[in-house]
């Protein structure tokens, strides 16, 4: 599927303003990223009270099932927090690929944060059962970049929906679903409970996929902010 035009006549130079100006509305609304850190928190907690050895296959599951929640967290805000008098003023200065460029790249360094975040903590008091750690780290970069591309596109369709929340979860099963099994594949290898050479076809697998929704997203995201 071709990039449409606009995306290569569009102003490249509001991408590092934007991206500075989300990164200041963070630091100004801590308590968004405080909400979400003490949720991985809470999380890691309970599976520490539940049982302090997690066998590895136990141990892969929940790790992906906090970082897909958080991620959740995090990002479904992307769009929902933006009043329209201030969509209406992004609107009239920047190009709308330019905003989703700039949110797709603060969503995944926030993703990135909370994963380690959340991998250095679940080991710390779970134990840590990775034995390739390089293919796990890859892992953890391509699945934040997946979802900030899938949860920034479907925040700003959620927003223009009065109940948001909702269709956020309907929205995002379908989308996440073929990610997530591949994260899930991906890691299992890490952690040597599946013996499989050729996982290079996975990792290919999971950059078409963030590919393909990333070029969908640039396509349909202008008429999405029009409307």
């Amino acid at each position: 599927m071709p990039i449409p035009a606009y995306f290569w006549a569009m102003n490249w130079k509001m991408i590092p303003i934007l991206l500075r100006k989300e990164l200041l509305l963070e630091f100004r609304q801590r308590y968004a990223i405080s909400g979400i850190v003490l949720y991985v928190f809470s999380m890691v907690f309970v599976v520490y009270i539940a049982s302090v050895k997690v066998a590895p296959n136990v141990w892969n599951i929940l790790f992906w099932l906090i970082v897909l929640f958080a991620s959740i967290n995090a990002v479904v805000k992307s769009f929902v927090q933006e009043s329209g008098a201030r969509q209406l003023y992004y609107y009239q200065i920047a190009d709308p690929v330019a905003i989703l460029i700039a949110k797709i790249l603060y969503n995944t360094i926030l993703l990135l944060v909370l994963s380690g975040l959340a991998f250095a903590i679940y080991a710390l008091v779970s134990g840590n059962p990775v034995k390739d750690v390089p293919l796990f780290t890859l892992t953890i970069v391509l699945g934040s970049v997946g979802f900030a591309i899938a949860f920034t596109f479907i925040s700003s369709i959620a927003a223009r929906a009065n109940n948001s929340a909702t269709l956020m979860a309907i929205l995002s099963f379908p989308v996440v679903l073929p990610i997530l099994l591949t994260l899930n594949r991906l890691s299992s290898i890490a952690l040597r409970l599946m013996q499989d050479t050729s996982y290079t076809k996975d990792i290919i697998n999971l950059l078409a996929i963030d590919a393909i929704l990333l070029t969908l997203t640039f396509v349909l995201f202008p008429f999405v902010w029009r409307d």
